[in-house]
Formats: C-alpha cells, structure tokens, sequence
C-alpha cells in the first residue's frame, strides 16, 4: 500500500470517532439545556463584563490622555542658567514629538509701563500656545502684529478703558492694542502676551522656555524626557509633576476599578460554571460507567468533558463579546458622551480567557469523574 493510501485510510478511520464526538457533545446540550444553558449564561455574563471592561480601558484610557493635554504643558524645558534656548530648539522638540503632542515658546522681560510701572511681558507663537494651552480662559486671540493679550489682573494697570498703551523696554517704546484678555487663575493673569517675531524685534531677547504636552503613556513620556535632554543639552528639562503624577493617579485608579470589577465578576462565573459541572457529572454517572464499561479510557472520558467545558467557553465567549461591545458602547455613551469603538483585538484575549475559566472550572469534575466505577453505578447503588 502506498503512503497516500496509507494516510487515506488512517483519516477516514478518525472521521467517525470524529463525528460521534461532535453527536456526543451535541446531544450532551440538547439533553441536559437547563444546566448547559445555566453555565452559557454564567459564560456570556463574564466573557461580556470582561469584553466591556476591556474595551472601556483602552477606550477610557486614551480619551484620560487627551483630556489631560487639554490642562496644559506635562514638561518644560528651560535654558540653563537662565540663558536663552537655540534658535533651533523648538524645531529639535518637534521632531522629538512626531506628532504625539505640541509645544510653544516663550520669552520673558520685565518692561515698564507710561507711569513707570514693572510688568512682565511674554512673547510666543499664539498659534501654539492656543492648541498647547486650552483652558485659558481668552476672551479674544490676537489677530495682528500689534495686537495683544493682556492678562486680567494687568489689564487695569495698562489699559483701564481698553485703549491702546505704549510699554519700555531698554529705553525702547511699543505701542500696543489689547485685543483680549486672558485667566488662568494664575501667573498668566499678570502678564502681557505679544507675538513672538515682534517681542524679538522689540527687546532682541529669545525664547528661553518651551511649554511642552506631550502624549503617551508615562513610560513613553518619560522617554521623551530622555530624547529632549540629549537632543537639547543647553536646557533643562523638567515635568510639570502635578500634570504627570494626577494623570498617573487616575489612570492607576480606573485600571484598579476595571480590573476588580472583572476580577470579581468572572470569579463569580467560574463557580457559577463549577456547580453546573458538577451537577452535569452527577447526572450523567450512569451515561460515564457505561462508556467505562465498554472500554473507554479514563484519558478519553477526561478529554470529552474537557471539550464539552471547553465548547461551552468558547460559545459563551462569543457572544458575550458581541454583548459587551453593546455594553461598552453604551456606557461610553452614557458616561463619557463619547463614542467608545470596539476593539477586536480584545476577542482573542476573551476567548482565551473564557475557555480557560471552563477548564479550570472543570478540574474538580474530572476529578469525579476517575472515581465512577461502572460496577457499583450499573447496579444502582
């Protein structure tokens, strides 16, 4: 007989024991629904709980990251010893940042008003400060190279009826138009903001501060830091620690409650599922004792309820994904008034875990299961 022959008649030889199997397991179900289907819908809760939950973290998880960049600049870099920064500096940052963030320049001096009053005046690109910096409160942006931003608390200094006003720099004099203030709650209040190419002309003072926010996990983050120090060695460069340290807080915190939330929930499945095994191999003693008799192994015996267990996760882990997609979705929703998108590549990871809940579920069962004697079972007692 040829090997092709040979290889022909060894799998027509499997495929009834392949067929019976799969009737065996079919039938399983069919007889016993009210216990299959008990332990399906301990396995769809779980495998959906686990699938929302999932999809809500990566989901939640980036959307926290957006969220946070909108509360301004995570790292600062700032020349050392108070010199200025390259002129190429915030082309270097850039390109650190490969679109995974923004940052905006800023240069400081103290001028003088009319009436000879010290006030600090800033110069940056309001283009980038506007998608750096999203909480400011700004009533108007500057639209023109005279125009300003004047800070709520310096506006009654320099301009009390919104006129123009002229401010000294070195013994140099700007004339300037406010075109709206900004608040901030903070020392941004006391400052005016001029466009950074008239600032320069003005004072001949550049930029000595970048206000970066960058996005990322904190690992990613932290290496950005990293790429900043060896790519601008003349700056230093810091985290904005309340920004980095409340992020990491309440992404620590939401992973925690997710998690346990899950932990708990398929924990419930997997004894939910353990007592439907159970009561699935006390039922079926008779059905095992015979198989035993007619010559069935124990390792055949174990490897049939092992399939059956395993077929009931898989079954559950699909439609609970189907399920938890809906639940994600709408908790997104609901909550964040966002749309959460579902994440496939979740599937895998539900329907491992699935099945893995079903078999260690079923441990103690086949433990059961090596000790029917047929013997004592077909005689009733």
């Amino acid at each position: 007989m040829s090997h092709q022959a040979r290889d022909l008649a060894a799998s027509r030889e499997h495929a009834p024991h392949r067929s019976m199997l799969l009737r065996m397991l079919v039938r399983a179900a069919i007889l016993r629904r009210g216990r299959a289907t008990s332990a399906l819908f301990a396995m769809v809760v779980a495998a959906a709980v686990a699938t929302a939950m999932l999809n809500l973290y990566v989901d939640v998880q980036a959307k926290l990251r957006r969220e946070f960049r909108n509360y301004g600049a995570n790292i600062i870099l700032v020349g050392k010893n108070g010199a200025s920064l390259p002129a190429e500096a915030l082309a270097r940052v850039d390109s650190v940042l490969a679109g995974h963030g923004s940052a905006a320049p800023f240069a400081l001096v103290v001028a003088r008003t009319a009436d000879g009053q010290p006030i600090v005046v800033a110069g940056t690109d309001f283009d980038r400060v506007r998608q750096l910096n999203k909480w400011w409160s700004v009533s108007n942006w500057p639209s023109a190279a005279d125009q300003v931003l004047v800070g709520v608390r310096a506006l009654p200094l320099v301009s009390p009826k919104n006129q123009s006003f002229a401010l000294n720099f070195q013994g140099k004099t700007l004339e300037l138009i406010p075109a709206g203030t900004v608040q901030t709650g903070a020392a941004e209040d006391s400052r005016i903001y001029i466009s950074l190419p008239e600032f320069i002309k003005w004072t001949g003072v550049q930029p000595s501060t970048i206000e970066v926010a960058a996005s990322g996990s904190p690992e990613e983050v932290t290496a950005m830091m990293t790429q900043l120090s060896g790519t601008i060695p003349a700056a230093d460069v810091r985290p904005v620690r309340q920004i980095m340290e409340g992020e990491a807080r309440v992404l620590g915190k939401t992973r925690a409650t997710l998690l346990a939330a899950s932990a708990l929930i398929i924990l419930t499945a997997a004894l939910c599922v353990l007592s439907t095994l159970m009561g699935w191999v006390f039922d079926r003693r008779r059905d095992f004792a015979i198989m035993k008799a007619l010559g069935a192994s124990g390792r055949l015996l174990n490897g049939f309820f092992a399939m059956e267990a395993a077929a009931l996760g898989a079954a559950g882990a699909i439609l609970g994904f189907l399920v938890g997609i809906g639940i994600a979705a709408w908790i997104g929703r609901a909550n964040f008034h966002a749309t959460v998108y579902p994440r496939f590549s979740v599937l895998p990871i539900v329907l491992v875990g699935s099945i893995a809940v079903t078999l260690l579920s079923a441990i103690v069962p086949i433990s059961l299961l090596r000790r029917v004697q047929p013997a004592v079972i077909l005689r009733g007692e």
